[in-house]
């Protein structure tokens, strides 16, 4: 099978470890990791769509480090997530669906189109609100979340960087959530979506197991971490980390496959 193929020297390894943890801990905190592992996947040599699938595997099991902190610290309001994950797991597994009807080379145009719209995602200003006790309507737990996560569940099965960020200002933006509730809460939606797309991808054959394994345990790391800075710091800190990253891997891309 022409995954088998794929052949990283140690230096790439090491590199794409360091980018698992560095995504890990900035998804946990303002979300936009897939920024930084999807590009990274392509540099290393992965073909596009299996760069998409690898950054759903890894991102899957990671996103459990940042999921178990914010439930200790009891951040998440479960009556909205139940209703949210259905829709995240039908809304990725379609987009996810949909981006494999495409040929390798059109999903890279696509990547690099839609690149620059995931990192403005992610760097949209965010005025917090003050942490308050949340109260939703039926309207909004029934109507209102099931129809934002479908919908970012699609983007995120169809390209996925960015969809932390894109539901984090989601519930802090239509739901009034505070930052680090909106965070706390957009993990287990991410989750879900992450698992949705991440069917699509197994059943297509378009991850590497084997590779997964310490680029999972860094990303793991790296959402503890993360995680953990958000509860006591917010999310101030990776602004700046975030957008130089991506400035850098964004110069890259273009030049890889554009010039």
């Amino acid at each position: 099978m022409e995954l088998l193929n794929i052949d990283l020297s140690l230096w790439v390894l090491g590199a794409l470890i360091l980018a698992c943890f560095v995504a890990g801990f900035i998804d946990s905190v303002a979300g936009g990791g897939g920024l930084i592992l999807l590009p990274s996947f392509i540099l290393a040599g992965l073909p596009p769509q299996v760069a998409l699938g690898q950054g759903k595997l890894v991102s899957t099991f990671g996103t459990l480090a940042a999921i178990r902190n914010f439930v200790k610290n009891k951040k998440v309001i479960w009556n909205m997530v139940a209703t949210g994950i259905p829709s995240g797991l039908l809304g990725s597994y379609f987009g996810a669906e949909m981006i494999l009807m495409f040929e390798p080379e059109v999903v890279a145009k696509i990547i690099i189109a839609l690149l620059p719209f995931g990192i403005m995602l992610s760097l949209l200003p965010k005025k917090n609100h003050a942490a308050h006790l949340i109260n939703l309507t039926k309207l909004q737990v029934y109507l209102i979340v099931p129809i934002i996560v479908f919908v970012i569940g699609f983007y995120d099965g169809f390209f996925g960087p960015g969809t932390g960020s894109f539901l984090i200002l989601a519930l802090h933006l239509i739901l009034r959530f505070d930052l680090v509730t909106a965070s706390a809460n957009s993990k287990l939606l991410n989750f879900s979506s992450n698992v949705g797309a991440l069917m699509a991808f197994m059943i297509a054959g378009k991850v590497l197991y084997m590779l997964a394994i310490p680029l999972i345990i860094a990303n793991l790391v790296g959402n503890h971490i993360g995680s953990s800075s958000a509860i006591k710091h917010g999310p101030k800190v990776v602004k700046t980390t975030l957008s130089v990253s991506m400035t850098l891997l964004m110069g890259t891309l273009v030049y890889k496959f554009i010039l």
